[in-house]
């Protein structure tokens, strides 16, 4: 469409230029194929269409006479075709290009331009370089706020992981540590149990309780480096599959219609409850976030050594950030890789949104 409006500005200005000006057919074709060409080349290439433009406004003004037969020693075509190449060029190059490319534009103006219009059309060229500078500063402003809020999100999507790790940290800590303990108490307190015990046999149990001890220490050092100075520990247990059904009752009472099937499994290891229950947390609070008023539907089952939870919420409107890949998504996806388990979330291709983890039941042995 573009080539067929530069052909027809060129024809117009052909047919101009025989009535104006005593010049050969061939060099009036050139002129005016002189003309709209750097305009056609201004969308790929604007800095040589622009000098293709500037070299035309010297060849230009061949056998023009003024005032006599035209106004002005350019066709009008020429003029409007240079005029746009400039914005075009202002509009896509630095400042400095942008400068350089309307003072040497001005030379041929004051040389060739009647001195009642030179003044005149001096403004119109530095008003057309004005006005694409301007849109270029915002331009490039724009990419450099695009780019920084880009670095932004990295930024808070990797603290947002350290910060998920750290905790899931703390409260692996947790879950390991009862078991150090235990492994610890039963093997100090094994000899005064266990009667007739050899001695030998005292002796491994006492280096047991030393290692489990001293593991236990190792993991509490390693922890204070994780914690903040301004957190304090926490003492109460860690949470489970059977908190779910209480996590599912205070999002009701919350006002989320939440249905939920929650057989009571055994074999959960703690550290895959304590998952499933951060998921079902998170998910939870997604679904109240993103899809207020939804019906939500929570279902676990035991599916051989594994357990899978799924929470699937119908999706009321377009999906949110968070259903795009929020920072909630990065805890879910730790505890999951931690556990060698798997998740995916994403619609289910009926009209829900889903969350669905399948965990090992049992820690490997």
């Amino acid at each position: 469409m573009l080539l067929f409006a530069l052909a027809g500005l060129a024809l117009a200005m052909a047919a101009s230029l025989e009535e104006t000006r005593d010049l050969p057919n061939l060099a009036i074709w050139a002129l005016a194929a002189g003309a709209v060409l750097p305009v056609a080349v201004s969308y790929r290439r604007p800095v040589a269409a622009w000098r293709l433009a500037f070299v035309m406004l010297f060849v230009g003004v061949i056998n023009a006479v003024v005032p006599l037969r035209e106004p002005w020693p350019w066709n009008a075509v020429q003029i409007l075709g240079t005029l746009f190449v400039l914005g075009r060029l202002a509009a896509v190059s630095e400042s400095l290009v942008t400068i350089w490319a309307t003072l040497l534009t001005l030379i041929p103006v004051f040389l060739y331009a009647p001195d009642a219009n030179a003044w005149g059309a001096a403004v119109g060229v530095v008003a057309v370089s004005a006005i694409g500078d301007i849109l270029s500063r915002r331009r490039r402003t724009r990419e450099l706020l695009d780019e920084q809020t880009e670095l932004n999100e990295l930024e808070r999507a990797k603290r947002a992981l350290l910060e998920e790790r750290t905790r899931i940290a703390r409260e692996m800590h947790d879950v390991v540590a009862h078991h150090m303990s235990m492994i610890a108490v039963q093997a100090e307190t094994a000899p005064y149990r266990l009667a007739g015990l050899a001695d030998e046999a005292k002796d491994e149990l006492a280096s047991i309780a030393g290692s489990a001890r001293q593991a236990l220490t190792e993991m509490r050092r390693v922890l204070g480096v994780l914690r903040s100075e301004d957190q304090q520990a926490e003492h109460a247990p860690q949470p489970g599959y059977p908190d779910i059904a209480e996590l599912v009752g205070t999002a009701r009472r919350a006002g989320l219609p939440v249905t939920e099937e929650l057989p009571a499994l055994t074999g959960i290891g703690e550290a895959a409850g304590l998952t499933a229950y951060r998921i079902a947390q998170e998910a939870l609070a997604n679904a109240a976030r993103h899809a207020p008023g939804g019906p939500v539907r929570l279902v676990a089952r035991a599916d051989g050594d594994r357990l899978e939870l799924r929470i699937s919420n119908e999706l009321t409107g377009a999906p949110g950030p968070a259903q795009k890949g929020g920072h909630g998504l990065i805890g879910m996806r730790e505890r999951v890789a931690l556990l060698g388990g798997e998740l995916s979330v994403g619609p289910d291709g009926a009209g829900a949104y889903q969350v669905l983890a399948r965990l090992p039941r049992e820690e490997a042995r």
